[in-house]
Protein backbone atom coordinates (compact mmCIF):
# COMPACT_ATOMS: atom_id res chain seq x y z
CA UNK A 1 0.00 0.00 0.00
CA UNK A 2 2.96 2.43 -0.14
CA UNK A 3 4.39 4.41 -3.07
CA UNK A 4 8.22 4.00 -1.30
CA UNK A 5 7.53 0.02 -1.33
CA UNK A 6 10.61 -0.67 -3.37
CA UNK A 7 12.30 -0.02 0.27
CA UNK A 8 11.05 -3.17 0.77
CA UNK A 9 12.49 -5.58 -1.86
CA UNK A 10 16.15 -3.42 -0.56
CA UNK A 11 15.47 -5.31 2.65
CA UNK A 12 14.81 -8.26 0.83
CA UNK A 13 17.89 -8.01 -1.26
CA UNK A 14 19.91 -7.38 1.77
CA UNK A 15 18.85 -10.17 3.87
CA UNK A 16 19.03 -12.64 1.32
CA UNK A 17 16.69 -15.29 -0.40
CA UNK A 18 15.23 -17.37 1.93
CA UNK A 19 14.24 -19.28 5.26
CA UNK A 20 15.24 -22.51 5.86
CA UNK A 21 12.95 -25.39 4.63
CA UNK A 22 11.92 -28.78 6.35
CA UNK A 23 11.43 -31.84 4.69
CA UNK A 24 9.29 -34.54 5.37
CA UNK A 25 9.38 -37.92 3.78
CA UNK A 26 6.15 -39.72 2.90
CA UNK A 27 5.27 -43.22 3.71
CA UNK A 28 3.84 -45.48 1.79
CA UNK A 29 1.92 -48.39 3.61
CA UNK A 30 0.51 -51.67 1.31
CA UNK A 31 -2.78 -51.77 0.60
CA UNK A 32 -3.12 -55.50 0.67
CA UNK A 33 -2.75 -58.00 3.23
CA UNK A 34 0.06 -61.62 2.81
CA UNK A 35 -2.39 -63.59 3.43
CA UNK A 36 -5.23 -62.68 1.25
CA UNK A 37 -6.11 -65.83 -0.57
CA UNK A 38 -5.19 -66.26 -4.29
CA UNK A 39 -9.01 -65.74 -5.32
CA UNK A 40 -10.12 -63.07 -3.22
CA UNK A 41 -6.76 -61.16 -4.78
CA UNK A 42 -7.76 -62.30 -8.59
CA UNK A 43 -11.31 -60.86 -7.80
CA UNK A 44 -10.13 -57.36 -6.37
CA UNK A 45 -7.39 -56.88 -9.26
CA UNK A 46 -10.41 -58.07 -11.52
CA UNK A 47 -12.40 -55.03 -10.40
CA UNK A 48 -9.59 -52.56 -10.37
CA UNK A 49 -8.86 -53.50 -14.12
CA UNK A 50 -12.12 -53.18 -14.61
CA UNK A 51 -12.56 -50.09 -12.77
CA UNK A 52 -9.79 -48.51 -14.23
CA UNK A 53 -11.18 -49.23 -17.84
CA UNK A 54 -14.06 -47.27 -17.21
CA UNK A 55 -13.54 -44.33 -15.40
CA UNK A 56 -10.03 -43.63 -17.97
CA UNK A 57 -13.55 -43.64 -20.51
CA UNK A 58 -15.54 -41.53 -18.37
CA UNK A 59 -12.42 -38.89 -17.31
CA UNK A 60 -11.19 -38.84 -21.03
CA UNK A 61 -11.36 -35.47 -22.21
CA UNK A 62 -11.66 -36.27 -26.13
CA UNK A 63 -13.20 -38.81 -28.62
CA UNK A 64 -11.65 -40.85 -30.56
CA UNK A 65 -12.06 -38.34 -33.79
CA UNK A 66 -10.75 -36.00 -32.09
CA UNK A 67 -14.03 -34.44 -31.08
CA UNK A 68 -13.72 -32.68 -27.22
CA UNK A 69 -16.27 -34.49 -25.09
CA UNK A 70 -18.02 -33.90 -21.73
CA UNK A 71 -15.93 -34.84 -18.46
CA UNK A 72 -18.85 -37.08 -17.07
CA UNK A 73 -16.70 -36.77 -13.49
CA UNK A 74 -15.51 -33.63 -12.56
CA UNK A 75 -15.25 -33.85 -8.04
CA UNK A 76 -11.68 -34.42 -7.70
CA UNK A 77 -10.99 -37.03 -5.49
CA UNK A 78 -9.00 -35.20 -2.82
CA UNK A 79 -12.21 -33.57 -2.11
CA UNK A 80 -14.09 -36.69 -0.40
CA UNK A 81 -13.54 -37.29 3.00
CA UNK A 82 -11.28 -39.85 4.20
CA UNK A 83 -12.98 -40.41 7.65
CA UNK A 84 -16.44 -38.81 9.25
CA UNK A 85 -16.19 -35.62 10.32
CA UNK A 86 -15.46 -35.62 14.70
CA UNK A 87 -16.54 -32.59 16.55
CA UNK A 88 -14.46 -32.84 19.52
CA UNK A 89 -15.29 -30.35 22.04
CA UNK A 90 -13.17 -28.61 24.68
CA UNK A 91 -15.25 -27.75 27.60
CA UNK A 92 -14.50 -24.61 29.79
CA UNK A 93 -14.72 -25.95 33.33
CA UNK A 94 -14.80 -23.49 35.67
CA UNK A 95 -16.13 -25.26 38.47
CA UNK A 96 -12.92 -27.29 38.26
CA UNK A 97 -10.51 -24.82 37.67
CA UNK A 98 -12.51 -22.71 40.96
CA UNK A 99 -11.19 -25.50 43.03
CA UNK A 100 -7.79 -26.13 42.56
CA UNK A 101 -6.98 -22.58 40.54
CA UNK A 102 -4.77 -24.46 37.63
CA UNK A 103 -5.14 -25.39 33.99
CA UNK A 104 -6.73 -28.46 33.57
CA UNK A 105 -4.06 -31.42 33.45
CA UNK A 106 -6.02 -33.22 30.59
CA UNK A 107 -6.06 -30.65 28.17
CA UNK A 108 -5.70 -32.28 24.35
CA UNK A 109 -2.31 -31.20 23.38
CA UNK A 110 -2.76 -33.62 20.03
CA UNK A 111 -4.74 -35.09 17.86
CA UNK A 112 -4.83 -38.23 16.40
CA UNK A 113 -4.21 -38.91 12.40
CA UNK A 114 -7.46 -37.32 10.58
CA UNK A 115 -9.26 -37.03 14.21
CA UNK A 116 -10.93 -33.88 13.86
CA UNK A 117 -9.79 -33.28 10.06
CA UNK A 118 -12.55 -34.00 7.71
CA UNK A 119 -10.12 -35.22 5.06
CA UNK A 120 -10.15 -32.62 2.18
CA UNK A 121 -7.62 -30.73 0.95
CA UNK A 122 -6.03 -28.36 2.82
CA UNK A 123 -7.02 -24.84 1.06
CA UNK A 124 -4.13 -22.68 -0.34
CA UNK A 125 -3.40 -19.67 1.70
CA UNK A 126 -4.26 -16.05 0.66
CA UNK A 127 -1.31 -14.65 -1.46
CA UNK A 128 -0.67 -12.09 2.00
CA UNK A 129 0.92 -15.28 3.70
CA UNK A 130 3.92 -14.81 1.23
CA UNK A 131 5.39 -12.17 3.73
CA UNK A 132 5.97 -14.12 6.69
CA UNK A 133 9.13 -14.97 4.87
CA UNK A 134 10.15 -11.61 4.19
CA UNK A 135 9.31 -10.33 7.83
CA UNK A 136 11.51 -13.65 9.13
CA UNK A 137 14.04 -12.77 6.40
CA UNK A 138 16.85 -10.82 8.80
CA UNK A 139 17.06 -14.43 10.70
CA UNK A 140 17.03 -16.82 7.95
CA UNK A 141 21.16 -17.48 7.53
CA UNK A 142 22.29 -16.72 11.04
CA UNK A 143 19.31 -18.24 12.86
CA UNK A 144 17.91 -16.75 16.44
CA UNK A 145 20.31 -17.68 19.24
CA UNK A 146 18.82 -17.34 22.88
CA UNK A 147 20.65 -14.27 23.33
CA UNK A 148 19.51 -12.95 20.51
CA UNK A 149 15.93 -12.92 21.63
CA UNK A 150 16.80 -11.90 24.77
CA UNK A 151 17.73 -8.46 23.13
CA UNK A 152 14.11 -8.16 22.55
CA UNK A 153 13.04 -8.01 26.12
CA UNK A 154 14.10 -3.99 26.11
CA UNK A 155 10.33 -2.96 25.12
CA UNK A 156 8.52 -6.20 24.84
CA UNK A 157 5.30 -6.39 27.53
CA UNK A 158 5.58 -10.09 27.69
CA UNK A 159 7.32 -13.20 26.46
CA UNK A 160 5.51 -16.09 25.11
CA UNK A 161 6.24 -19.71 25.67
CA UNK A 162 5.18 -22.81 23.78
CA UNK A 163 6.23 -26.72 24.90
CA UNK A 164 4.20 -29.32 24.49
CA UNK A 165 1.36 -27.55 23.21
CA UNK A 166 0.75 -25.34 26.16
CA UNK A 167 1.45 -21.79 26.64
CA UNK A 168 3.21 -20.17 29.50
CA UNK A 169 3.83 -16.19 29.74
CA UNK A 170 6.03 -13.92 31.49
CA UNK A 171 4.57 -10.63 32.12
CA UNK A 172 7.48 -7.71 32.09
CA UNK A 173 4.98 -4.66 32.16
CA UNK A 174 1.51 -4.18 31.11
CA UNK A 175 -0.07 -3.24 27.98
CA UNK A 176 -2.28 -0.54 27.47
CA UNK A 177 -6.16 -1.67 28.11
CA UNK A 178 -6.29 -5.18 26.85
CA UNK A 179 -4.17 -5.39 24.63
CA UNK A 180 -1.75 -8.30 26.07
CA UNK A 181 -5.11 -9.95 27.65
CA UNK A 182 -6.74 -10.83 23.94
CA UNK A 183 -3.63 -10.99 21.87
CA UNK A 184 -2.69 -13.91 24.50
CA UNK A 185 -6.22 -14.99 24.27
CA UNK A 186 -6.22 -15.44 20.74
CA UNK A 187 -3.36 -17.36 21.04
CA UNK A 188 -4.84 -19.38 23.49
CA UNK A 189 -7.88 -20.48 20.91
CA UNK A 190 -5.04 -21.18 18.40
CA UNK A 191 -3.84 -24.10 20.21
CA UNK A 192 -7.57 -25.17 20.97
CA UNK A 193 -7.67 -25.00 17.18
CA UNK A 194 -4.62 -27.23 16.14
CA UNK A 195 -3.50 -28.93 18.94
CA UNK A 196 -0.06 -30.24 19.39
CA UNK A 197 0.17 -28.66 15.90
CA UNK A 198 2.09 -25.67 17.41
CA UNK A 199 5.81 -26.17 18.08
CA UNK A 200 8.09 -25.10 20.75
CA UNK A 201 8.77 -21.80 20.70
CA UNK A 202 9.76 -18.68 22.52
CA UNK A 203 9.29 -15.08 21.75
CA UNK A 204 8.86 -11.38 22.62
CA UNK A 205 6.26 -9.56 21.97
CA UNK A 206 5.53 -5.53 21.76
CA UNK A 207 1.92 -4.22 22.65
CA UNK A 208 2.48 -0.94 21.40
CA UNK A 209 1.51 0.55 18.20
CA UNK A 210 4.72 1.47 16.31
CA UNK A 211 7.73 -0.16 15.69
CA UNK A 212 10.80 -0.23 17.33
CA UNK A 213 13.61 -2.28 15.45
CA UNK A 214 15.30 -0.27 13.18
CA UNK A 215 16.75 -1.82 10.18
CA UNK A 216 19.68 0.45 10.00
CA UNK A 217 20.96 -0.03 13.46
CA UNK A 218 21.70 -3.96 11.95
CA UNK A 219 23.01 -3.48 8.02
CA UNK A 220 26.38 -4.08 7.31
CA UNK A 221 29.01 -6.70 7.39
CA UNK A 222 29.25 -6.49 10.85
CA UNK A 223 26.40 -6.31 12.38
CA UNK A 224 24.64 -8.38 15.21
CA UNK A 225 21.26 -10.25 14.50
CA UNK A 226 18.42 -7.99 15.10
CA UNK A 227 16.15 -8.76 17.98
CA UNK A 228 13.31 -10.29 16.78
CA UNK A 229 10.85 -8.73 18.64
CA UNK A 230 6.61 -9.34 17.65
CA UNK A 231 3.77 -6.27 17.19
CA UNK A 232 0.79 -5.11 15.05
CA UNK A 233 2.80 -3.40 12.71
CA UNK A 234 5.67 -2.41 10.48
CA UNK A 235 7.10 -0.22 8.11
CA UNK A 236 9.90 -0.62 5.47
CA UNK A 237 12.32 0.80 7.66
CA UNK A 238 12.02 -1.86 10.48
CA UNK A 239 12.17 -5.10 11.37
CA UNK A 240 9.40 -5.70 13.75
CA UNK A 241 7.46 -9.10 12.66
CA UNK A 242 3.90 -8.43 12.65
CA UNK A 243 1.20 -10.35 14.16
CA UNK A 244 -3.17 -10.00 13.90
CA UNK A 245 -4.09 -7.57 16.61
CA UNK A 246 -6.06 -8.25 19.73
CA UNK A 247 -9.02 -6.97 18.05
CA UNK A 248 -9.87 -9.91 16.35
CA UNK A 249 -11.22 -11.89 19.83
CA UNK A 250 -12.72 -8.40 21.01
CA UNK A 251 -11.98 -4.81 22.17
CA UNK A 252 -13.98 -4.26 24.64
CA UNK A 253 -12.71 -0.60 25.75
CA UNK A 254 -14.64 0.39 22.87
CA UNK A 255 -17.61 -2.11 22.35
CA UNK A 256 -15.48 -3.62 19.53
CA UNK A 257 -16.80 -7.61 18.70
CA UNK A 258 -15.19 -10.20 18.23
CA UNK A 259 -14.14 -10.55 14.37
CA UNK A 260 -16.43 -13.85 13.43
CA UNK A 261 -19.52 -11.95 14.81
CA UNK A 262 -18.36 -8.27 13.58
CA UNK A 263 -17.86 -9.89 9.85
CA UNK A 264 -21.51 -11.01 9.72
CA UNK A 265 -22.93 -7.96 10.72
CA UNK A 266 -20.76 -6.29 8.14
CA UNK A 267 -22.04 -7.91 5.72
CA UNK A 268 -25.60 -7.52 6.32
CA UNK A 269 -25.08 -4.09 6.81
CA UNK A 270 -23.48 -4.19 3.66
CA UNK A 271 -26.64 -5.65 2.54
CA UNK A 272 -28.96 -2.63 3.77
CA UNK A 273 -28.81 0.56 1.34
CA UNK A 274 -27.09 -0.89 -2.36
CA UNK A 275 -24.16 1.68 -3.13
CA UNK A 276 -25.33 3.53 -5.42
CA UNK A 277 -27.95 4.26 -2.37
CA UNK A 278 -25.95 5.56 -0.28
CA UNK A 279 -24.58 9.36 0.43
CA UNK A 280 -21.93 10.18 -2.02
CA UNK A 281 -19.39 11.57 -0.03
CA UNK A 282 -16.46 10.14 2.08
CA UNK A 283 -17.07 9.58 5.33
CA UNK A 284 -14.98 9.74 8.44
CA UNK A 285 -15.32 8.75 12.10
CA UNK A 286 -12.73 8.82 14.62
CA UNK A 287 -10.49 10.36 17.20
CA UNK A 288 -8.12 13.03 15.67
CA UNK A 289 -6.44 13.50 19.28
CA UNK A 290 -4.10 10.81 18.38
CA UNK A 291 -2.18 12.20 15.45
CA UNK A 292 -1.60 15.49 13.98
CA UNK A 293 -2.86 14.29 10.11
CA UNK A 294 -6.07 13.20 11.77
CA UNK A 295 -6.38 16.67 12.83
CA UNK A 296 -5.52 18.16 9.68
CA UNK A 297 -8.54 16.12 8.01
CA UNK A 298 -10.90 17.50 10.30
CA UNK A 299 -10.03 20.65 8.26
CA UNK A 300 -11.95 18.95 4.98
CA UNK A 301 -15.55 18.93 6.61
CA UNK A 302 -18.23 21.02 5.11
CA UNK A 303 -17.91 24.43 5.71
CA UNK A 304 -19.74 27.79 4.40
CA UNK A 305 -16.74 28.49 2.05
CA UNK A 306 -15.79 24.42 0.58
CA UNK A 307 -17.58 21.26 0.30
CA UNK A 308 -14.98 18.87 -0.08
CA UNK A 309 -17.13 15.77 -0.08
CA UNK A 310 -16.42 15.28 3.03
CA UNK A 311 -18.16 13.99 5.85
CA UNK A 312 -15.62 13.70 8.74
CA UNK A 313 -16.48 13.48 12.58
CA UNK A 314 -14.70 13.37 15.69
CA UNK A 315 -15.23 10.23 18.02
CA UNK A 316 -15.62 10.89 21.95
CA UNK A 317 -15.09 7.65 23.42
CA UNK A 318 -15.85 8.89 26.98
CA UNK A 319 -19.35 10.23 25.64
CA UNK A 320 -19.99 7.21 23.90
CA UNK A 321 -19.14 4.86 26.78
CA UNK A 322 -21.40 6.55 28.51
CA UNK A 323 -24.22 6.25 26.55
CA UNK A 324 -23.64 2.66 25.42
CA UNK A 325 -22.06 2.99 22.21
CA UNK A 326 -25.07 4.05 20.62
CA UNK A 327 -23.20 6.14 17.60
CA UNK A 328 -20.37 3.55 17.33
CA UNK A 329 -22.02 0.55 16.01
CA UNK A 330 -19.39 -0.19 12.70
CA UNK A 331 -21.75 -2.45 11.12
CA UNK A 332 -24.38 0.69 10.64
CA UNK A 333 -21.57 2.91 9.48
CA UNK A 334 -21.71 1.34 6.12
CA UNK A 335 -24.37 4.31 4.52
CA UNK A 336 -21.43 6.21 2.57
CA UNK A 337 -20.40 5.23 -1.09
CA UNK A 338 -16.91 6.33 0.25
CA UNK A 339 -14.98 5.83 3.62
CA UNK A 340 -12.05 7.42 4.94
CA UNK A 341 -8.96 5.67 6.09
CA UNK A 342 -6.23 7.50 8.12
CA UNK A 343 -3.53 6.11 10.47
CA UNK A 344 -3.67 7.42 13.92
CA UNK A 345 -0.26 7.10 15.84
CA UNK A 346 0.95 3.97 13.44
CA UNK A 347 -1.51 1.75 11.81
CA UNK A 348 -5.37 1.59 13.03
CA UNK A 349 -6.83 -1.53 13.62
CA UNK A 350 -10.06 0.42 11.55
CA UNK A 351 -8.97 -0.25 8.63
CA UNK A 352 -10.14 -4.25 8.22
CA UNK A 353 -13.44 -2.61 8.79
CA UNK A 354 -13.62 0.03 6.82
CA UNK A 355 -12.65 -1.80 3.67
CA UNK A 356 -15.64 -4.48 4.87
CA UNK A 357 -17.88 -1.89 4.03
CA UNK A 358 -18.84 -2.42 0.05
CA UNK A 359 -17.80 1.60 -0.52
CA UNK A 360 -14.62 2.66 -1.59
CA UNK A 361 -12.19 3.08 0.70
CA UNK A 362 -10.05 6.24 0.23
CA UNK A 363 -6.42 5.35 1.88
CA UNK A 364 -4.63 8.35 3.23
CA UNK A 365 -1.13 7.45 2.14
CA UNK A 366 0.20 5.10 5.18
CA UNK A 367 3.08 4.51 6.85
CA UNK A 368 2.57 1.39 7.94
CA UNK A 369 1.47 -2.03 7.49
CA UNK A 370 -0.19 -4.91 8.97
CA UNK A 371 0.07 -8.53 8.60
CA UNK A 372 -2.91 -8.65 5.78
CA UNK A 373 -2.56 -5.32 3.76
CA UNK A 374 0.94 -5.36 2.11
CA UNK A 375 -1.36 -7.42 -0.78
CA UNK A 376 -3.50 -4.44 -1.20
CA UNK A 377 -3.52 -3.27 -4.64
CA UNK A 378 -4.10 0.44 -5.35
CA UNK A 379 -7.18 1.66 -8.05
CA UNK A 380 -8.61 -2.44 -7.07
CA UNK A 381 -9.17 -2.41 -3.43
CA UNK A 382 -8.38 1.06 -2.40
CA UNK A 383 -8.03 4.88 -4.10
CA UNK A 384 -4.98 6.05 -2.64
CA UNK A 385 -5.18 9.82 -1.36
CA UNK A 386 -2.54 12.36 -1.13
CA UNK A 387 -1.21 12.96 2.64
CA UNK A 388 0.43 16.73 2.22
CA UNK A 389 -3.27 17.76 -0.09
CA UNK A 390 -5.87 15.65 1.91
CA UNK A 391 -9.12 17.72 1.18
CA UNK A 392 -8.52 18.21 -2.85
CA UNK A 393 -7.59 14.82 -3.09
CA UNK A 394 -10.63 13.29 -1.28
CA UNK A 395 -12.86 15.95 -3.55
CA UNK A 396 -11.10 14.23 -6.54
CA UNK A 397 -11.61 10.94 -5.94
CA UNK A 398 -15.03 11.51 -5.31
CA UNK A 399 -16.24 13.17 -8.15
CA UNK A 400 -14.36 10.42 -10.01
CA UNK A 401 -16.18 7.87 -8.20
CA UNK A 402 -19.60 9.64 -8.86
CA UNK A 403 -18.77 9.85 -12.48
CA UNK A 404 -17.62 6.25 -12.72
CA UNK A 405 -20.04 4.32 -10.66
CA UNK A 406 -19.80 1.15 -12.16
CA UNK A 407 -15.79 1.02 -11.62
CA UNK A 408 -16.11 2.76 -8.27
CA UNK A 409 -19.16 0.13 -7.30
CA UNK A 410 -16.10 -2.42 -8.06
CA UNK A 411 -13.28 -0.99 -6.36
CA UNK A 412 -15.70 -1.68 -3.42
CA UNK A 413 -16.60 -4.61 -3.88
CA UNK A 414 -13.64 -5.95 -4.34
CA UNK A 415 -12.14 -4.55 -0.64
CA UNK A 416 -14.92 -6.38 1.24
CA UNK A 417 -14.84 -9.67 -0.92
CA UNK A 418 -11.37 -9.74 0.18
CA UNK A 419 -11.90 -9.00 3.46
CA UNK A 420 -14.89 -11.62 3.80
CA UNK A 421 -13.01 -13.88 1.96
CA UNK A 422 -9.29 -14.06 2.52
CA UNK A 423 -9.35 -12.42 5.80
CA UNK A 424 -12.19 -14.61 7.90
CA UNK A 425 -11.04 -15.70 10.99
CA UNK A 426 -9.73 -19.38 9.83
CA UNK A 427 -7.23 -17.74 7.68
CA UNK A 428 -6.59 -15.10 10.88
CA UNK A 429 -5.73 -18.55 12.72
CA UNK A 430 -3.66 -20.28 10.06
CA UNK A 431 -1.63 -17.31 9.26
CA UNK A 432 -0.50 -16.75 13.17
CA UNK A 433 0.01 -20.89 12.57
CA UNK A 434 2.36 -20.44 9.79
CA UNK A 435 4.31 -17.24 11.25
CA UNK A 436 4.94 -19.08 14.55
CA UNK A 437 5.68 -22.14 12.91
CA UNK A 438 8.23 -20.60 10.30
CA UNK A 439 9.53 -18.34 13.29
CA UNK A 440 10.16 -21.94 15.57
CA UNK A 441 12.62 -23.13 12.96
CA UNK A 442 14.94 -20.47 13.31
CA UNK A 443 15.33 -20.68 17.05
CA UNK A 444 18.82 -22.30 17.48
CA UNK A 445 18.13 -23.26 21.42
CA UNK A 446 15.47 -25.76 23.20
CA UNK A 447 12.71 -23.72 24.59
CA UNK A 448 12.24 -23.54 28.22
CA UNK A 449 9.51 -22.56 30.77
CA UNK A 450 11.18 -19.69 33.05
CA UNK A 451 11.10 -19.40 36.64
CA UNK A 452 8.69 -16.70 36.80
CA UNK A 453 6.53 -17.99 34.11
CA UNK A 454 2.84 -19.29 34.50
CA UNK A 455 0.99 -21.38 32.33
CA UNK A 456 -2.03 -20.18 30.58
CA UNK A 457 -4.99 -21.92 29.79
CA UNK A 458 -8.57 -20.50 28.60
CA UNK A 459 -9.87 -21.32 32.27
CA UNK A 460 -7.41 -18.64 33.55
CA UNK A 461 -8.31 -16.20 31.62
CA UNK A 462 -12.31 -16.77 31.07
CA UNK A 463 -13.22 -18.01 34.21
CA UNK A 464 -12.15 -14.90 35.85
CA UNK A 465 -13.15 -12.10 33.84
CA UNK A 466 -15.74 -9.61 33.98
CA UNK A 467 -18.17 -7.70 31.75
CA UNK A 468 -17.62 -7.27 27.86
CA UNK A 469 -13.87 -9.14 28.60
CA UNK A 470 -16.01 -12.26 29.55
CA UNK A 471 -18.37 -11.64 27.01
CA UNK A 472 -16.09 -11.70 23.93
CA UNK A 473 -13.77 -14.10 25.18
CA UNK A 474 -17.07 -16.83 25.58
CA UNK A 475 -17.95 -15.85 21.43
CA UNK A 476 -14.26 -16.12 20.39
CA UNK A 477 -13.55 -18.89 22.07
CA UNK A 478 -12.31 -21.86 20.11
CA UNK A 479 -14.93 -24.65 21.00
CA UNK A 480 -12.61 -26.90 20.11
CA UNK A 481 -9.96 -28.70 17.04
CA UNK A 482 -10.75 -27.61 13.81
CA UNK A 483 -12.13 -29.66 11.30
CA UNK A 484 -9.30 -29.17 9.04
CA UNK A 485 -5.45 -28.54 9.08
CA UNK A 486 -4.11 -25.04 8.44
CA UNK A 487 -4.05 -23.84 4.81
CA UNK A 488 -0.91 -24.88 2.54
CA UNK A 489 1.53 -21.85 2.51
CA UNK A 490 2.59 -20.95 -1.28
CA UNK A 491 6.52 -20.64 -1.41
CA UNK A 492 8.61 -17.07 -1.25
CA UNK A 493 8.02 -14.30 -4.07
CA UNK A 494 10.76 -14.09 -6.23
CA UNK A 495 13.35 -10.99 -6.14
CA UNK A 496 11.45 -10.22 -9.59
CA UNK A 497 8.04 -11.46 -8.60
CA UNK A 498 7.82 -9.36 -5.13
CA UNK A 499 9.89 -6.06 -7.37
CA UNK A 500 6.87 -6.44 -9.82
CA UNK A 501 4.34 -6.39 -7.05
CA UNK A 502 5.73 -2.98 -5.63
CA UNK A 503 6.68 -1.81 -9.11
CA UNK A 504 2.04 -2.16 -10.04
CA UNK A 505 1.72 -0.91 -6.50
CA UNK A 506 3.52 2.30 -7.04
CA UNK A 507 2.69 2.92 -10.98
CA UNK A 508 -0.98 2.81 -9.68
CA UNK A 509 -0.34 5.48 -7.80
CA UNK A 510 1.28 7.99 -9.68
CA UNK A 511 -1.55 7.04 -11.87
CA UNK A 512 -3.95 8.62 -9.78
CA UNK A 513 -1.64 11.30 -9.06
CA UNK A 514 -1.68 12.14 -13.23
CA UNK A 515 -5.43 12.55 -12.81
CA UNK A 516 -5.75 14.22 -9.66
CA UNK A 517 -3.34 16.95 -11.10
CA UNK A 518 -5.16 16.97 -14.46
CA UNK A 519 -8.75 17.68 -13.06
CA UNK A 520 -7.59 20.56 -10.65
CA UNK A 521 -5.52 21.95 -13.52
CA UNK A 522 -8.78 22.09 -15.88
CA UNK A 523 -10.39 23.07 -13.07
CA UNK A 524 -8.46 26.08 -12.29
CA UNK A 525 -8.24 27.46 -15.56
CA UNK A 526 -11.95 27.27 -16.05
CA UNK A 527 -12.60 29.35 -12.40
Amino acid sequence: MRENGVQGLQRYLRYGSGLPGNFTDTLWKPFMKPSAKPSAIFLFLSILLVGAFVATRLLSTSTLDGQPSIPILTTKTSQIPKTPRHNIKIPLNCSAYDLTRTCPSNYPTSVLPDEGLDGFEPAACPDYFRWIYEDLRPWAHTGISRDTLESAKRTANFKLIIVKGKAYVETYQKAFQTRDVFTLWGILQLLRRYPGKVPDLELMFDCVDWPVVLSKAYSGPNASAPPPLFRYCGDDNTLDIVFPDWSFWGWPEVNVKPWDHLLKELKEGNERTKWVNREPYAYWKGNPAVAATRQDLLKCNVSDEHDWNARVFAQDWLRESQEGYKQSDLASQCMHRYKIYIEGSAWSVSEKYILACDSVTLVIKPHYYDFFTRSLMPVHHYWPISEDDKCRSIKFAVDWGNTHKQKAQEMGRAASQFIQEELKMEYVYDYMFHVLNEYSKLLQFKPTIPQKAVELCSESMACEAQGLTKKFMMESMAKGPADSGPCTMSPPHAPSSLYSILRRQTNSIRQVQKWEKKYWDNSNKQS
